[in-house]
């Protein structure tokens, strides 16, 4: 698991704030973990997928620009570490429902159709998540369809 992230999670949770000022859910921080793997898979920092992760992490998950900037600088510093996507998958899992799983599937496909090309990392670590979280297989290739169009 990427310590870093993994410190950075562990540091925002433990002390939840009011739900107003609470920067995210376990669920929500989970899925921007995985938003950022995707960026990383194919080992090359592109401006349109950093620029499609900010944008998926404003929408998607409504995360506040000062966590956004600072999950940015954890994923840079932690590109080259191993990772294990069991703990992130398990929060997935536990709190989404099955559309939510698609929709995140989906943005996944978002960030590595973002540099125009795909990666055969970046299909593998989406094809893992999505089966890690129980997404059956015509909804895997769904979202990329409906990614790719987008």
């Amino acid at each position: 698991m990427l310590s870093a992230i993994k410190a950075f999670f562990d540091e925002k949770l433990a002390n939840p704030a009011p739900c107003e000022n609470q920067v995210a859910s376990k669920s929500q921080l989970a899925c921007a973990a995985l938003f950022i793997e995707v960026m990383k898979a194919d080992h090359e920092l592109d401006d349109r997928e950093k620029s499609e992760l900010v944008s998926l992490l404003r929408t998607s998950l409504q995360i506040k620009e000062a966590d956004i900037k600072e999950l940015m600088r954890l994923a840079q510093e932690e590109a080259d570490q191993a990772t294990s996507l069991y703990h992130f998958t398990r929060l997935i899992n536990d709190e989404y429902s099955y559309s939510q799983k698609f929709q995140l599937v989906q943005d996944m496909w978002q960030i590595a159709f973002s540099d125009e090309q795909i990666d055969k990392y970046e299909e593998h670590l989406i094809r893992k998540v999505s089966d890690l979280i129980y997404i059956s297989h015509t909804d895997f290739i769904k979202a990329k369809i409906i990614a790719r169009e987008n």
